[in-house]
């Protein structure tokens, strides 16, 4: 499904904007789902951006922010603190409510999980909560700058390093996460809940999960993210935590089917791509081919999430598909038992051969390797003609044919 990253601000509690990102996808969403990141992190960081997008290819809409004092937020770092957290999320909720529709799902990852356990008393109309690798309270934080405890407790406030960055942390800060009664809002959730966590989490420990869960009522689940690091650095990771979390939403924000609303799935012209930035990252794309929804980005080494293929990626994709589907068609046309076809691609650039040795400045040239495997009962002469077939595949010709692209400016 197509999605898009469209950048938004909205007013805390106290009138500053905060910054925020509505991943969606095109057409109407199936539901809406507000997202808390971690402590002292942003909307941007990896996890809450590739959690947003999965999600919103699974027909979710998620509204990430920057809390106060953070990102592209206004506000003073020093002067919040978790119940400020917490009033910026039903901010945040009452915006969805306002200009779209009221968030049906609350994600808090980290101490952003122990926020939307918190605030989901005050956003009736969730039906679903979700914590990734969430502490059990906040006071989880408080431990992790012990060796500065006394300072801020005797100056008012100290700098501090979390995770390779430096913030100012108050006395009042560490007052506030030492009064939450989070035992307490868990078992009154009266809302769905999943705890997801890795037991290798080596920041927040696993036995934060195991409290969050047995102070909770039902329906609750547990999910094991295996081999998961904190931060879900990996993506495959995140591409799970969405999966998983959009088909057990499905149970609780729920149509007369039982099942998430669809909504309409965006007709495309035959024969006509269309691509546009998505908005979620400097290069991510979205890609509407005859009505078939793909993605494009550039990998994290030259400055993009990854989201997709690069570019050069989807022009191999093209050649290796139209590669197989032409020894396809001329197998089963000449009735050969072919099983099955599959092709392997790489790209580089090279010298061009016939530039070496003279004083001209060398060429480079594109050049595509491609390893086809055929599987089938054939015999030589026949793989040898699949062979010479595979040359004649129309995007093959195409890449060897001299071609002109028009460029037009739209009004």
């Amino acid at each position: 499904m197509a999605t898009t990253s469209e950048k938004l601000e909205f007013p805390n509690a106290r009138g500053e904007l905060l910054a925020a990102r509505l991943d969606k996808p095109q057409g109407r969403p199936r539901a809406y789902a507000l997202f808390a990141h971690c402590f002292t992190c942003s909307k941007d960081t990896l996890a809450a951006a590739r959690i947003s997008s999965a999600l919103a290819e699974q027909g979710i809409a998620v509204l990430r922010f920057d809390f106060t004092g953070l990102g592209g937020s206004e506000g003073d770092f020093a002067n919040t603190n978790f119940s400020s957290n917490v009033d910026d999320l039903v901010a945040a909720a009452e915006y969805l409510k306002t200009n779209y529709d009221p968030p049906q799902i609350l994600v808090g990852h980290s101490l952003g999980g122990a926020a939307v356990l918190r605030a989901a008393a005050r956003v009736p109309e969730a039906a679903a909560v979700a914590t990734i690798g969430a502490p059990c309270d906040p006071e989880h934080v408080a431990r992790q700058i012990e060796d500065r405890r006394a300072e801020i407790e005797e100056r008012g406030e100290a700098e501090v390093t979390l995770g390779g960055r430096t913030f100012t942390v108050s006395r009042q800060f560490l007052e506030d996460i030492a009064t939450q009664p989070m035992q307490a809002s868990i078992g009154k959730l009266r809302k769905a809940l999943l705890v997801m966590h890795s037991p290798f989490d080596e920041v927040v420990g696993i036995d934060n999960a195991t409290r969050i869960f047995v102070a909770a009522k039902h329906p609750k689940s547990f999910v094991s993210l295996d081999h998961a690091d904190h931060l879900l650095s990996r993506r495959a990771d995140s591409a799970y935590v969405a999966t998983v979390l959009a088909a057990w939403a499905s149970r609780y924000v729920a149509g007369e089917q039982g099942t998430l609303e669809q909504g309409p799935s965006e007709a495309g012209e035959r024969g006509v791509v269309r691509v546009a930035e998505s908005g979620d990252g400097p290069y991510a794309q979205v890609v509407n081919a005859s009505g078939h929804a793909l993605r494009g980005d550039e990998p994290e080494t030259a400055g993009g999430h990854d989201t997709g293929p690069n570019p050069y990626d989807l022009l191999m994709a093209a050649l290796g598909t139209c590669t197989s589907m032409t020894l396809r068609m001329y197998a089963d046309r000449k009735q050969w038992p072919l099983r099955h076809v599959s092709v392997r691609l790489t790209h580089a650039k090279v010298h061009a051969e016939d530039s070496a040795g003279t004083e001209t400045r060398p060429t480079r040239l594109d050049r595509f390797e491609r390893l086809i495997t055929i599987e089938g009962d054939l015999d030589d002469a026949q793989r040898q003609r699949l062979m010479e077939i595979a040359d004649r595949c129309p995007v093959h010709r195409t890449l060897h044919s001299p071609v002109q692209v028009v460029t037009m400016l739209t009004e």
